[in-house]
């Protein structure tokens, strides 16, 4: 049986993980080591700011050690990522030189939207029955050390997916001076929860019924696990969890420790992960809790698989990206049925230029999502929409996007109506490592301004917002794009605005478009 030995590294907040797969596509997947190595990274993070030497000394002695675990299996193939720990450190591209150098391992830093990407296949990975399970109102809880995120679904769909930053570590630091000076520590925590979570439940729970909440690894979920009896199903009640609720909180992180056989370090983020899920879980009100006992190693592994075409999942998550996309396009009152119409125009564009743009499938992603954000700057203002729309996608998380994906998008949608310029490209320092090391600035500025050229020259086929051209067919001959069409109406605005828009598109592609107005209809 041909399979391939792949190795996944999860370097997070408090533990670094190593876990070994053969990945096989007759027999599917399967764990055959895993390594855990208990250290706080994140503890430095955020208090210090910044990853200490010996934190440093310490993490790269133990990369050099799953180096040589590696090699003793010989793995064909490794993804390694870290994230909040590393990426909110002042110092952090400072570590990621210093592993490279001392161990030889490339570490891609996550965005938290990425990395709760990875615990959400994970878990799709681990549940056969997921997509059945996600029809009805379901939750995913992800937490970690620095954050949590709620994801929430219906009818199959990604309906929202929000951020928090209140992990279980940054709790635990934030009250560490307060905790032994009162009696009230639980409610101490809950008043905290409760006052990052309130808004989310005001603006997507008011009329939604959460019937399954999923847990997604933590030390708290991982002992629970551990003592579900039946671990197929992996449910338990909502009373069965308040249950050992109460066993946790009423116990010491050295009691917790020595019943449950953890390190003490570990025992300790127990009470602030039980206090998290025991305000989330009664804020939705949900009678099922899911406890799968899944980790992002699993996520990595399933994502590389997907990619070297060793697995095909059943859940279609480039549709859980466009649905964060247009949640948002909603949110900000983006016009539905022009941007419908515009992604028609901007995806055939596309599709009959392969040739000459040269850009794949995930380009084609980021390209559609540019079309269905391009006018939520217009809810802030209408004079400077092209700069608000920058600011809102910048700040706004898309699940499944790296930071770098989504600074291509905020500048495809400013320079849709702002001249391109070249040299002044807007890019963050830091979203060159969302590249895994390949940081060629000019690359990315020309990705731009091809999708860009495609942005403009299709927005102008609707410049209306009537959809006047109708059974429109594109080809490319004698070096010019064909754009031929019916249509009704009067198509001198959008006839003009093509003109326009020509210009660059041919600029950038090489090919001159042309509007052949076949029949009027």
């Amino acid at each position: 049986m041909q399979y391939s030995t792949f190795a996944a590294i999860d370097i997070g907040s408090y533990d670094v993980i190593l876990e070994i797969f053969e990945i096989s596509k007759k027999q599917g997947i399967r764990s055959v080591d895993k390594i855990c190595h208990r250290m706080e990274l994140g503890k430095d993070t955020y208090t210090l700011g910044k990853i200490r030497p010996e934190m440093e000394e310490e993490l790269c002695r133990v990369l050099a050690d799953f180096v040589r675990i590696m090699e003793g299996y010989r793995v064909d193939d490794y993804r390694a990522a870290a994230s909040s720990a590393i990426s909110e450190a002042s110092n952090s591209l400072y570590v990621l030189g210093k592993i490279h150098q001392l161990t030889g391992l490339s570490v891609t830093v996550l965005s938290n939207s990425e990395q709760r990407f990875l615990g959400y296949k994970a878990l799709a990975a681990m549940e056969d029955n997921f997509n059945k399970v996600i029809e009805k109102g379901t939750a995913i809880l992800d937490l970690d050390g620095g954050s949590f995120q709620i994801s929430l679904f219906d009818k199959d769909a990604l309906v929202t997916t929000q951020n928090i930053r209140m992990g279980s570590l940054r709790v635990r630091e934030r009250l560490a001076g307060i905790q032994s000076e009162t009696e009230h520590y639980e409610e101490m925590v809950e008043e905290l929860i409760w006052n990052e979570v309130s808004s989310f439940k005001k603006m997507y729970l008011k009329d939604r019924k959460i019937e399954n909440i999923m847990l997604i690894g933590d030390v708290f979920t991982d002992s629970v696990y551990q003592n579900i009896e039946e671990k197929t199903t992996k449910i338990i009640s909502r009373e069965n969890f308040n249950t050992w609720y109460e066993k946790i909180i009423r116990q010491s992180p050295m009691e917790l420790a020595v019943k449950l056989g953890i390190p003490l370090e570990n025992a300790s983020l127990m009470y602030p992960s039980a206090v998290i899920y025991k305000c989330l879980i009664d804020m939705m009100e949900a009678e099922h809790v899911w406890i799968p006992g899944v980790h992002m190693t699993r996520g990595i592994e399933y994502e590389y698989a997907e990619q070297m075409k060793l697995q095909k999942g059943s859940h279609n998550f480039e549709n859980d990206i466009l649905a964060a996309a247009r949640n948002m396009a909603k949110k900000y009152k983006c016009h539905a049925s022009h941007n419908q119409v515009l992604e028609q125009y901007a995806m055939n564009i596309f599709d009959s230029t392969k040739r000459f743009h040269g850009l794949g499938e995930r380009d084609r992603l980021l390209l559609q999502i540019a079309v269905t954000l391009h006018a939520c700057g217009k809810f802030i203002s209408m004079k400077n929409s092209n700069e608000c729309g920058y600011a809102l996608i910048m700040s706004t998380e898309i699940i499944g996007l790296s930071h770098l994906e989504r600074e291509i998008i905020a500048n495809v949608v400013r320079y849709n109506i702002r001249d391109f310029d070249y040299d002044m490209m807007q890019l963050e320092t830091e979203a060159g490592q969302d590249l895994a090391g390949v940081s060629d600035r000019t690359a990315i500025t020309i990705l731009i301004a091809k999708l860009t050229a495609i942005l403009r020259l299709a927005n102008s086929m609707d410049k209306t917002h009537k959809a006047k051209l109708i059974d429109s067919r594109m080809a490319v001959r004698d070096g010019r794009l064909v754009i031929t069409t019916g249509y009704q109406g009067d198509l001198a605005l959008e006839s003009a605005s093509f003109e326009q828009k020509a210009a660059f598109f041919e600029e950038i592609f090489g090919i001159r478009p042309v509007l052949k107005q076949k029949r009027r209809v």
